[in-house]
This record gives C-alpha cells, structure tokens and sequence, in this order.
C-alpha cells in the first residue's frame, strides 16, 4: 500500500451518479460515488499493478439539479451473442435503434466540483521492478501534464471531467444528511457482485469505508 494521499479535484458542467433503485429513470446521487471517482483516477493512472482506494469525497459547490429528456434504447445485443458470433464467424442479428428506442427522463448535476482523496494498493500483479515510488511519481507526473488513457467522465462518458491537483481548492460545504445506501465498488470475481454501504455526508465530506468493512 502507498503510504502516500492523494488529493484531486474533479469538476465539471455535468454529472449522474445514478441512483440504483430507479430500474428506467437516471436520478443522480446529491455526490459523486466512489466507484465514479476510481474511474476519474485510473483515467490518470491504470496499470494492473495498481489498485485504487477512494478515502472520501468532499463537496465544494452547492448542489445544483438539471432535468432533461433524452432518447435510449430499450434492449442491447447481449456480450453472449457477440461473442459467440466472433468465434463462429457470423453476423448477428440486425438491430435498429431507432425502432427501440424510449424517451426518458434524467435528474442530473450541474456545475459540480470535488476534492477525492485516495490512495493505492499493490496488486498480486506487481512485477518485480514495480513499486510505489514508482506508481506515485507517473501518476504525480500524469496529473501535472493532463495525460490521460481516457476522456474522465462524471458518470455517464457524455459528462466530461476537468481534473487538476488540489491547489486554491475552496472548503467543503457545511451541510449534513444521510444519503442512502451508495454503491461502493464492484466485488470482480465470478460473479461481479455490486457492494453497498450506508453513505452519509458529514460537514460536506463523504467518508468511504474500508473495503473490508462495506
């Protein structure tokens, strides 16, 4: 594990942090979640020697809402058959967007700005020449130059993050309250299965639990 903290601020004009008990509306989270903001960092930094830990997220602008609708589709081409067309070499069945697809509503963000702190753990699939000096000092260096593996997104990829290190970042918001259960991360194993912890804003700042503890 780095002994080291980092702090990074994320901002942006957009951003959904989808709620998971809404099944066909998008209505976001009040804050960005911690698996939206390993994403924003392994954006900076992915290698599979590295895992990222998500300390807590701070809010630093007043939380603003946005409702719009917009078009989606209502069914997708399962993993399954793609892959299965690829192996045996045939085409899959033709689909139109267009002929399925809905209007639905989305409650999202607007002009939001986050302090994340994190940190990262070794992985089992360190090779023998990775350490975290090394992982430290690419990633410091990344964040500095706004090199990036992908375009760091708020949520959905058409939310678009600004991302910078965390100098003449203002203080988190005063305000308290509970914020439900808030997905933690995805436990990747066999089954994928998706983790949850009781989230709770406290003086403005989201404090994310151990993973072993969620």
């Amino acid at each position: 594990m780095s002994d080291t903290t980092f702090r990074i601020r994320v901002r942006g004009e957009m951003a959904c942090f989808t709620r998971p008990e809404f099944s066909t509306e998008r209505v976001s989270y009040e804050i960005m979640t911690p698996s939206a903001a390993r994403g924003v960092l392994e954006a900076i930094l992915w290698k599979p020697a590295v895992r990222w830990e998500i300390l807590s997220i701070a809010l630093l602008s007043e939380v603003r809402w946005i409702e719009f609708r917009r078009n989606e589709v209502n069914s997708r081409i399962s993993t399954r058959d793609a892959a299965l067309a690829a192996r045996n070499g045939t085409a899959l069945r033709e689909f139109y967007a267009d002929e399925d697809r809905a209007q639905r509503n989305t409650l999202a963000l607007r002009d939001v700005d986050y302090l994340v702190e994190a940190r990262f753990h070794m992985t089992r699939h360190a090779g023998a020449e990775d350490n975290p000096a090394k992982f430290r000092e690419m990633f410091s260096r990344r964040l500095v130059k706004g090199q990036q593996h992908y375009q760091p997104y708020l949520g959905c990829r058409e939310f678009p993050a600004i991302v910078a290190g965390d100098e003449a970042t203002p203080p988190a918001r005063d305000e308290t309250r509970s914020l439900g259960l808030m997905l933690h991360d995805i436990d990747f194993g066999l089954r994928n299965e998706a983790r949850f912890f009781d989230a709770k804003l406290e003086h403005g700042i989201l404090h994310v639990p151990e993973w072993s503890a969620a």
